[in-house]
């Protein structure tokens, strides 16, 4: 039995969703996987268990996995996000955080991956935060966390992950499950606004490992060493 808390990941059987999981999984969490179809999120956590054997991983449908925990995280695309929180209306409840790590780009409308969408909210989080129930919190997270990189267990990770959210203790509690993942960094990156810079640094780390044809993250130099987030 582990003391670590379960992990729901909306959108699981995704590439980011998939990779996050790899990582937590590895790390000890229990990880439920949520998807449009309960039998495809069960195959789903069947492949997570023969690639981390031991890993306690179950499948379920999305509205189902939104329930089993207090923070939930949602890693569909951004032309999935809206249909995904309007389905979740019933699922969450007041007092969840809803970890949101949508990205406005525009290969969600046939476009290409190096460029933003505009959104009316100022991003895509703040979207979020307007669609989900009342008493919900969202928190902007891993953003720049290439999913390639996540899904390979024997790659080594070094890179930070900005947090947006109004309150930091909803910050802090997100920091603490990116923290069970080693060589990422939560980094405090201030309010809930803050999330329309965070969301665009998404295509421009896509221009550069295109370039450079590599997995480059975000790292931020001469943070202080304590932990800011106790």
């Amino acid at each position: 039995m582990t003391d670590l808390p379960t992990i729901p990941i909306v959108g699981g059987t995704g590439a980011l969703g998939a990779g996050l999981a790899t990582r937590w999984a590895q790390a000890g969490a229990p990880i439920v996987l949520g998807s449009r179809s309960a039998e495809r999120a069960g195959e789903a956590a069947a492949k997570l268990r023969e690639k981390v054997p031991g890993a306690d991983v179950r499948g379920l449908e999305n509205g189902e996995a939104a329930r089993e925990a207090e923070i939930v995280f949602l890693t569909v695309p951004f032309r999935a996000q809206s249909e995904n929180l309007n389905n979740l209306r019933e699922a969450l409840r007041p007092g969840q955080i809803l970890v949101d790590c949508t990205v406005p780009l525009a290969a969600a409308v046939s476009g290409k991956a190096t460029r933003s969408l505009g959104v009316w909210q100022g991003s895509a989080a703040q979207q979020a935060q307007e669609m989900v129930p009342e008493g919900v919190t969202v928190v902007a997270a891993l953003h720049t966390v290439g999913a390639p990189t996540l899904a390979d267990p024997e790659a080594k990770l070094d890179e930070d992950v900005l947090v947006c959210a109004d309150r930091k203790v909803d910050k802090a509690r997100v920091a603490r499950l990116i923290e069970l993942i080693p060589g990422l960094r939560p980094v405090n990156a201030g309010a809930l606004e803050m999330a329309r810079i965070v969301e665009q640094l998404t295509p421009l780390l896509i221009s550069v490992n295109t370039r450079y044809k590599a997995h480059a993250g975000i790292k931020l130099t001469n943070l202080p060493d304590a932990d800011h987030w106790a």
